[in-house]
């Protein structure tokens, strides 16, 4: 049986401070979304301002990451190259720009979604996140 790393209450605090702290820097309003490795939500987080709509798209984009093993954003550039069937695949919405899975010693433990500003934008603040685990 193998055994692997697990997202803690502890390390999703420190990556929705990192992710906060970077939305703060820049005055941007966003949502936070942090999801463990099946996609369940773990950490919501709503700055004042954003739009009611990006409450349902970070978490979207943080599902897609953490199922998928990979940025959300490789799925924005798939369809972006003409592969629409892609639109089709199950259990993933979020296929936009701002979902950043968090990967431990290869195992992929969750992810964090940001929505709220500019894709690439929220995927800097997702990332900032990232890092706060020192990883």
């Amino acid at each position: 049986m193998q055994t692997k790393p697990m997202l803690t209450l502890e390390d999703v605090k420190k990556m929705a401070a990192a992710a906060e702290a970077e939305a703060l820097a820049n005055n941007w309003a966003v949502v936070i979304a942090i999801v463990d490795d099946g996609g369940h939500l773990m950490w919501l987080q709503r700055l004042d301002g954003v739009a009611p709509i990006s409450a349902h798209i970070a978490p979207a984009k943080a599902t897609t990451a953490a199922l998928g093993k990979r940025e959300s954003k490789i799925y924005e550039d798939i369809i972006n190259n003409g592969r629409y069937s892609f639109l089709s695949a199950p259990l993933i919405e979020g296929m936009l720009e701002g979902g950043v899975p968090v990967i431990v010693d290869g195992h992929c433990v969750g992810a964090i979604g940001v929505s709220g500003v500019k894709s690439s934008e929220d995927a800097q603040i997702a990332k900032a996140g990232v890092a706060a685990l020192g990883l």
